[in-house]
């Protein structure tokens, strides 16, 4: 069980690592991530993944593993408080539905409930959008970052000429002078 784990956990590493790394640019994964918070967020009752796989099919500039870690953000489980926040902002946005308590809301109470569960939402996911986009964007950026400066020590290193590289180390910055023409 335990392997297994690491197995999926690594699975996922490798799959950021190879989206932040892959051809497309930093604002098309930070787009294609905050694409897939948008639509996560809003209440497409599973057919989100359906419009996933259509747009990542249509559009090449979409990084499919970036649009698809949004689902790991936005499972099941914290969909539940997004609707909860949701309805709670539509409310206040709109204001309450006669006749109906916080704790009695459901989908049965009709199209004013509804309709305050979709601005609310509307407004959260445009929300969250903004910042997955931000987020990402910087770490994707970072990241390359990064690799870029740890390809170029390596690279760096490796041309070097050791003995030239020895001179430089034990040389004096202090000690020249620098002739003015």
């Amino acid at each position: 069980m335990r392997n297994r784990a690491k197995r999926y956990v690594d699975r996922i590493r490798e799959g950021v690592r190879e989206s932040f790394a892959a051809e497309h640019t930093p604002p098309e994964v930070a787009g294609s991530f905050a694409l897939g918070v948008f639509i996560t967020m809003l209440p497409t009752l599973g057919t989100g993944l359906i419009l996933f796989g259509i747009l990542s099919y249509l559009f090449a500039q979409i990084n499919r593993i970036a649009l698809f870690a949004s689902v790991l953000v936005l499972n099941p489980a914290v969909k539940w408080g997004v609707y909860g926040a949701s309805i709670t902002l539509g409310v206040f946005l709109l204001g309450p539905v006669d006749g109906i308590e916080g704790a009695s809301v459901s989908l049965d109470a009709g199209w004013d409930v509804l309709i305050r569960l979709w601005v609310g939402n509307l407004v959260l996911a445009a929300i969250a959008t903004v910042i997955g986009y931000v987020v990402v964007y910087r770490m994707v950026v970072s990241y390359r970052k990064r690799e870029f400066e740890i390809v170029d020590t390596v690279i760096g290193t490796a041309d070097d000429d050791p003995e030239s590289t020895a001179a430089d180390e034990n040389r004096d910055p202090a000690s020249e002078t620098v002739d003015a023409e």
